[in-house]
């Protein structure tokens, strides 16, 4: 996009949602400002599954402010072509003038709009361009059929946008280096609730026609809708669920009170909370990541209300997203740990404050060993694993969602609040450096320059080129952190985790095995026995005797768990080939429709012998699985069958020759994911 050569200063949505049709129908009105005069054209960041109409301009006389036309009133100015039949378009004479566009090819997550502009603009002048759209089959809409909700009743709807989605959703600035408020005007089919990432400022119900709003300016990828059988509850003073009605008791029992608290401890550390109201929403099974942390309306999948741990974590994560992410932001994919690895010490604050440092330290511990499996995984070369990522022209940004943007962020910003010597003091800093850079997007050295500005006895004394620990060497080495946090405080529940491993590796086995047998893992937090148990899965395949003893010992056990828990033990039982548990794993895939719990389990049982039974349960279940993830999973069970073969369609038994393909190692829109990154990163965006 030509971003650089504008300033925009609003952008409104007029939607149409036609389920039937799969279809969205949109008008979008653009306010911009050009940085020079008689700019050529305007490019926007689009995608194939956009189909434009109309490009028109508009002159906005220079008094006129976003804020003027920001809440469109139904039957006033000049009216859009029936497609779609609203919002009225905002403002009074004088009428649109049309535009040439066109659309060109990219990459293969996007496409370019040109539109012409006229020649005499002037620098600074403010200007419309509206554009009329209809979208379908695009990555950033997910259409569901009432079967694949928990109701069954009503279609489902969401948007997806990060990291470069919201092209498809609507023609924009696809960049978080650009922000912008926003308003929209939404119809969709009657008795179907609408929300959006915004403020909900009225709503016509006899017309099902919603109206948003957004007052701070935010990056196109926040923008986000959802609508569907949708019913609210209040969780907080300034907080409520929304989900469908069977979920809605569990989620308003699991977070009444927990939410404020969560904010409230947020709001000491770093400052009053800027985005009005926190909602949730629930989402169903096929959401493709755990959360996302769009302005006052956190999406989180419904999967996850069954551990409770992993609930209360990817909350948190969102929480301080609204500070770290959202309120300032980076301004460019390449630097997503600015985001991310500033939430996560946030989000381990936050945890501290509020259940004390023991079980951060555990979460902490749990999560940087998914790191280093994934470092051993990558090996310690990888580019993916620096802070500062170069990304080639065209290449998908979603590609860097892994655990170095999270952890190895996370591990730097730690280091810098030991550097200070007091977290108290760091909080301060951050609390500062979000009140400096609110509602705009920052680069790595904004941060660090801010750091060492806050802190002048710092910077006197060179701490930014201590040998070996060098903020440019943080940034741009390979490999693991250059060091890692203190979790001594955690010792208490990790020691026990250890402990109980070492027993299951020891000889000999049934006197290892009776040791380990008195010890209650069904007291245990979720965190420890998730952590147990990737340590023997780190250490699968197992001798067979020991797999046996295991699944004597804890397999009944684990079985009645939240699913966190049993999709470990079942990748335990495939990566082992123990088939007297393997009716387990077909009733887990039966029952399960999300990305996070089906992929780890395909990708494991098709690296071997049990790839004919991963077949035989696909086609026993793919048509409860959102079209999304039925393409992944056949892509994984391709692997191996020959450039031109597709998985068969008829059931087969237990029994394939084993093959050695290796698994993707990122998370990408198309090709699917490794077991580990998806186990592991557990991604909450």
């Amino acid at each position: 996009s030509s971003a650089q050569l504008f300033r925009l200063r609003h952008l409104q949505l007029g939607l149409e949602l036609r389920p039937e049709a799969r279809e969205l129908a949109g008008c979008l009105v653009l306010e911009l400002c050009a940085l020079r005069p008689a700019p050529r054209a305007l490019v926007l960041d689009a995608h194939p599954a956009l189909r434009l109409h109309s490009a028109a301009f508009r002159r906005v006389p220079v008094a006129e402010t976003p804020c003027a036309f920001a809440f469109p009133t139904p039957g006033t100015g000049p009216q859009p072509p029936p497609l779609p039949a609203f919002p009225e378009m905002p403002g009074a004479e004088p009428a649109c003038c049309p535009l040439a566009f066109r659309l060109d090819p990219f990459t293969d997550y996007g496409s370019s709009l040109t539109v012409t502009l006229p020649p005499e603009l002037q620098a600074h002048q403010p200007f419309q361009v509206i554009l009329r759209y209809t979208s379908t089959d695009a990555p950033a809409i997910w259409w569901l059929d009432p079967e694949l909700t928990y109701g069954n009743a009503k279609p489902f709807v969401f948007t997806q946008g990060h990291s470069v989605c919201n092209r498809s959703f609507f023609p924009c600035f696809d960049t978080p280096a650009v922000k912008c408020t926003y308003s929209a005007v939404v119809k969709a089919p009657l008795g179907v609730q609408v929300l959006m990432s915004a403020t909900q400022s009225t709503f016509v119900e006899e017309e099902g026609v919603y109206h948003f709003h957004m007052e701070h300016p935010v990056p196109a990828y926040l923008v986000a809708l959802v609508a569907g059988d949708l019913k609210p509850a209040d969780i907080g003073p300034r907080s409520r669920v929304w989900a469908e009605p069977c979920l809605l008791p569990t989620a308003t029992n699991k977070l009444s009170g927990a939410v404020e608290q969560w904010l409230s401890a947020a709001e000491r550390l770093y400052g009053p909370y800027m985005w009005g109201r926190y909602d949730i929403v629930f989402l169903p099974p096929s959401f493709p990541i755990v959360a996302m942390e769009n302005p006052c309306l956190t999406f989180i999948i419904s999967s996850i209300l069954e551990s409770d741990e992993f609930l209360v974590i990817d909350v948190i994560h969102e929480v301080a997203h609204s500070w770290f992410g959202n309120a300032v932001t980076n301004a460019t994919w390449e630097e997503m740990w600015l985001s991310e690895g500033l939430a996560t010490y946030a989000q381990r604050r936050i945890t501290t404050e509020t259940y004390g440092a023991a079980f951060t330290c555990l979460e902490t511990a749990f999560r940087l060993d998914a790191l280093h499996r994934q470092m051993r995984l990558l090996g310690e070369d990888s580019p993916v694993s620096k802070l500062q990522v170069k990304l080639e022209p065209g290449v998908n940004p979603s590609h860097l969602m892994n655990l170095f943007t999270y952890e190895k962020g996370y591990c730097f910003v730690y280091y810098l609040s030991q550097l200070c010597g007091d977290p108290q003091h760091f909080d301060e800093f951050l609390r500062a450096y979000v009140e400096k850079y609110k509602f705009t997007s920052v680069v790595a050295q904004d941060l660090l320059d801010s750091f060492l500005s806050f802190f002048p006895e710092l910077k006197e004394q060179s701490v930014d080129c201590r040998a070996g620990l060098e903020f440019e060497r943080w940034l741009n080495a390979t490999g693991p952190p250059l060091a890692e946090p203190d979790l001594s405080q955690g010792s208490s529940l990790t020691r026990p985790v250890e402990a109980l491993f070492q027993l299951w590796t020891a000889e000999p086995l049934d006197q290892a095995a009776a040791l380990a047998s008195a010890i209650d893992i069904s007291k245990w937090r979720t965190f420890q026995t998730a952590l147990f148990l990737d340590r023997l899965l780190d250490g699968s395949p197992l001798p067979q005797e020991v797999v046996m003893s295991l699944s004597k010992c804890y397999s009944s056990l684990l079985d009645s768990m939240n699913a966190e828990i049993r999709i470990r033990w079942l990748q335990i039982v495939v990566r082992n080939y123990y088939y007297p548990d393997l009716h387990r794993v077909r009733r887990f895939l039966e029952s399960q429709m999300s990305r996070m719990y089906t992929i780890p389990l395909y990708e494991d049982l098709c690296t071997g012998a049990l790839k004919s039974f991963a077949l035989e349960v696909f086609y026993q279940t793919q048509g409860r699985l959102h079209p999304n993830l039925r393409r992944t999973i056949q892509q994984i069970l391709s692997q191996g069958l020959g450039p031109s073969t597709e998985p068969s369609a008829e059931p087969v038994s237990v029994g394939a020759d084993r093959d050695s393909d290796s698994p993707a190692l990122l998370l990408g829109d198309e090709a699917p994911s490794s077991a580990i990154s998806l186990r592991d990163v557990n991604v909450s965006a």
